[in-house]
């Protein structure tokens, strides 16, 4: 027979763990959730906002590793890019499927290339804490 203090104990326990969630029922990130948010801020006053999101990687028919991962990317001048992560020897390498827009992210830094001639339009950019 379990002692009455060890029930009472347990039911002051369980309406406190109740208590203490009196708002709406806590849900899991979406499955379309970005995995991290960053701003930089680059030279000439410019800016972005790089929401990253995961995904599975795969392999090429030649055997090559296909990762899965992408972003979004916002410009200061109000574009808008979604790009898949592409293979990279150092740093993250994301582009559109022409390669005429590159973001670049390693660290807490990123440049953004674009046009046939990959034209650095965002340099120096820096992660905002």
């Amino acid at each position: 027979m379990p002692h009455p203090r060890a029930s009472a104990a347990t039911l002051l326990l369980a309406s406190a763990i109740g208590a203490c969630n009196d708002g709406p029922p806590l849900k899991a990130p979406g499955a379309d959730a970005p995995i991290s948010t960053v701003r930089y801020v680059c030279q000439q006053n410019k800016t972005i906002v790089a929401d990253f999101y995961d995904g599975k990687s795969s392999v090429a028919p030649d055997g090559r590793p296909l990762p899965g991962g992408r972003v979004v990317v916002q410009l200061s001048d109000g574009r808008t890019f979604a790009l898949p992560q592409t293979l990279s020897g150092s740093g993250i390498r994301y582009a559109d499927s022409s390669g005429t827009f590159v973001f670049w992210s390693k660290g807490d830094t990123a440049f953004v290339e674009e046009g046939p001639r990959q034209t650095v339009t965002y340099r120096d950019c820096v992660q905002r804490r």
